[in-house]
């Protein structure tokens, strides 16, 4: 099989299907006009999240059979092409959960503490004062955290808190079955009305672009923290602003933005929001493992077993 991938991935990850044909660049990334040329004789394709794969690029593939996806989202694909044309799409899930969960408690306790913006403090100004009542945060013991979308990685996050003292509330489309102490909330705004800190852990679809918006703010309470590492859309940007700049919310943190690779430029001027590069899934151990498991979906896809991580089937 010729198998191709996006991006330059680490190579230990894919021993598992090292018997085949894998294509790979040397540098960074394949151009779209490159990903074209090989993929009229590629059979897989190993597409990182980040890397767009329209029907563009889909139409040139002659034999393709499976985009087996290094992400746990699949929104950088034309999943209707794929299904129109019988190409099974597989995705990463386990893999990423423990990293950005890591990443995203990581957010919850910088942001609360203002860890990035008072090392940047100290080392860019020579007068920022040093005393008791000066550069406050806030806890996170005793606080609650609001979870909407209570799955794998939410409940990952959620025991990470609970170890904190916080309380956890969720929403979710149904009430999850789990021996932690959370509390299910029914709906959205009650949650968002009872949270200290907020964390929207949802896929990105038309039902929950924007997701936190205008009328959430109306829930909001003031001086509540928002984190995402989700999906970008899931936040009205431009809403978000606003709210930091009045105050509403004491702070942000974010790991992804609604038109990556663009950043709102008020986002890099305020100092009450903390920002990163989209790295929720990023540590080595965490690359290699997401490796690992492309690598597993693609041998049960080629000897007839079923693939872990199904997103679109050959038979969709």
């Amino acid at each position: 099989m010729n198998i191709l991938i996006t991006t330059k991935l680490p190579i230990q990850g894919f021993e598992a299907i090292s018997q085949h044909n894998i294509i790979m660049p040397q540098q960074s990334k394949f151009t779209t006009n490159e990903l074209i040329t090989l993929i009229e004789q590629c059979d897989i394709l190993i597409p990182t999240y980040d890397y767009p794969i329209t029907q563009n690029i889909l139409q040139h593939a002659k034999q393709l059979k499976l985009i087996a996806n290094f992400g746990i989202g699949f929104n950088n694909i034309d999943i209707n092409y794929a299904k129109e044309h019988k190409i099974a799409v597989t995705n990463t899930v386990d893999p990423v959960i423990e990293p950005t969960a890591e990443h995203t408690f990581t957010l919850m306790l910088a942001i609360a503490h203002r860890t990035a913006e008072l090392d940047r403090k100290m080392r860019l100004s020579n007068d920022i004062e040093i005393g008791v009542m000066n550069n406050l945060g806030v806890s996170l013991y005793g606080k609650t955290l609001g979870i909407i979308g209570m799955g794998r990685i939410g409940q990952s996050i959620a025991q990470r808190a609970i170890a904190c003292g916080m309380k956890v509330i969720y929403h979710n489309r149904h009430k999850v079955q789990t021996t932690m102490d959370v509390t299910y909330i029914e709906t959205k705004e009650k949650l968002l009305q009872m949270s200290d800190f907020i964390i929207p852990m949802v896929p990105y679809t038309p039902q929950t672009h924007h997701l936190i918006n205008d009328e959430a703010y109306k829930y909001i309470k003031q001086g509540a923290i928002l984190i995402n590492t989700s999906r970008g859309a899931v936040v009205d940007e431009k809403r978000l602003v606003q709210a930091l700049k009045e105050k509403h919310l004491w702070g942000a943190a974010l790991d992804v933005y609604e038109n990556e690779p663009y950043i709102t430029p008020e986002l890099l001027t305020l100092d009450n929001v903390l920002l990163s590069p989209h790295i929720g899934t990023g540590t080595i151990d965490g690359r290699i493992a997401m490796c690992q498991r492309v690598a597993q979906n693609i041998n049960n896809f080629l000897t007839n077993k079923q693939p872990i991580d199904y997103v679109v089937k050959p038979q969709d």
